[in-house]
């Protein structure tokens, strides 16, 4: 992706989440009808075991994630790319100095504004950044903690297609797994039958709010657990370990049929470091320290 449309798929992010300030907490984190944020309990344990006292969060939306630590004694600072988001997370965060929230992208290496954070997480925003900026992200991540820092960075897991059964699972099978250039026209035709075996209008595309673009009409990628954990690896970070969250008990198409049995034995099954995560959960946490 070039620069001039890179820029562009930011801007369109930054208009999806433009209306979304006030309701993103409510929707993701605090409704009767949303999953558990199970993923505060995982960031919450590993930064208490890594005796963390400052706290960078990139990407903090409406302080989502931050207004869930306030209890752990932590110096808390973040940005975000949507200033809306910004000035809910003012708001909410209302105790700290204003100058700890501040817009930023991620991608910029000047927005993090210093290079010594016990630790630093970044959630829900690597789905929204182009594949040709993820190492500059793992990058700034790493230098903005001290030596022997934590880092944590979620991004949706692209394995769990291959149990969706639904168009994710066609769409990764048809551009990621398949050479479809090689297989020629009767390949092509064998590819376009695969269809047949999949809900292929699920999932429902989200759309936006006021007219602005919905979550699914604005970039938003998933990643292999495999290579991220590769590309922290080769940035230089040390122990690092990949956990699973978000699990499904059975392919999402039955969550509607059998809504209580689906919550609670997909509750059940919460366990980061369970290997049936790379397909049953739907994200991941990239962990990593930087020596």
């Amino acid at each position: 992706m070039s620069a001039k449309d890179s820029k562009k798929a930011e801007e369109q992010v930054r208009l999806c989440y433009s209306t979304w300030a006030q309701s993103y907490h409510a929707d993701y984190y605090a409704s009767a009808g949303a999953y558990p944020p199970v993923h505060q309990d995982i960031v919450r344990d590993v930064l208490k075991r890594s005796g963390a006292r400052t706290l960078l969060d990139a990407g903090c939306g409406p302080a989502s994630m931050l207004r869930s630590l306030t209890d752990l004694g932590l110096e808390l600072y973040g940005f975000d790319l949507t200033p809306e988001m910004v000035t809910e997370a003012r708001r909410v965060m209302s105790k700290l100095p204003g100058e700890r929230l501040w817009v930023g992208s991620v991608t910029d290496q000047s927005a993090y504004g210093r290079c010594d954070y016990d630790a630093a997480i970044c959630i829900g925003v690597l789905p929204h950044v182009p594949a040709s900026a993820d190492a500059a992200v793992v990058e700034n991540l790493f230098h903005a903690v001290r030596p022997g820092g934590t880092v944590m960075l979620e991004a949706r897991n692209e394995l769990f297609a291959l149990f969706t059964q639904n168009r994710y699972t066609y769409e990764l099978i048809a551009q990621r797994l398949v050479p479809a250039g090689a297989l020629g026209a009767e390949g092509a035709k064998a590819l376009e039958a695969l269809k047949q075996h999949f809900r292929m209008d699920l999932p429902p595309v989200r759309k936006g709010k006021s007219g602005e673009p919905g979550y699914d009409e604005v970039l938003s990628r998933t990643h292999n657990p495999f290579e991220l954990r590769a590309l922290f690896e080769g940035a230089g970070f040390r122990d690092v370990e990949v956990l699973f969250y978000h699990y499904h008990c059975l392919p999402p198409m039955f969550e509607r049929e059998l809504p209580e049995l689906f919550r609670r034995q997909s509750v059940a099954m919460e366990d980061p470091r369970d290997w049936r995560g790379h397909f049953m959960a739907s994200a991941f946490i990239v962990c990593g320290k930087r020596p």
